[in-house]
């Protein structure tokens, strides 16, 4: 099982890319097994030291108790302490941000793929979207040869 934020490719120029574990309870572990969750508007933090995936849309699971459930309660990333520092030396030397690109299954665990990223500006999300137009030309022309 895999999900992949396909919006962060788009938004963002990805660079190093870390597997971090993640805390969650027991239905949310049954919906995210099932792919239920929506990484699009999710993104990375720093608080008191440690790491929170926030705005992660975990949609509830349908026969567990969800009478006080927050599908887009702040979730915290698990790593280790020389892995955070390492992250937040290189956000401030370089202007990164933390964004999560994929959630994935990895034997029984559930893990979650962030990368250091930099904003990409308008013209360039453009002048891909017209490379990519023009490639896929090329490749029906070629085709049809």
């Amino acid at each position: 099982m895999k999900v992949i934020n396909r919006k962060a490719k788009f938004d963002y120029q990805l660079f190093d890319r870390y597997e971090a574990g993640i805390s969650l309870t027991g239905p949310e572990v049954k919906s995210i097994k099932n792919k239920r969750i929506s990484l699009k508007e999710a993104y990375v933090r720093f608080r008191d030291g440690e790491i929170f995936l926030i705005n992660s849309n975990v949609a509830p699971y349908p026969f567990a108790d969800n009478r006080n459930y927050d599908p887009t309660r702040s979730r915290k990333l698990l790593l280790t302490k020389k892995e955070i520092l390492r992250l937040q030396k290189k956000m401030e030397a370089k202007n990164y941000v933390l964004v999560p690109t994929a959630v994935y299954t990895k034997g029984r665990n559930i893990k979650v793929e962030i990368a250091l990223a930099k904003p990409k500006k308008k013209w360039e999300k453009r002048e891909m979207l017209k490379r990519r137009d023009i490639m896929r030309e090329i490749e029906k022309e070629v085709k049809n040869f």
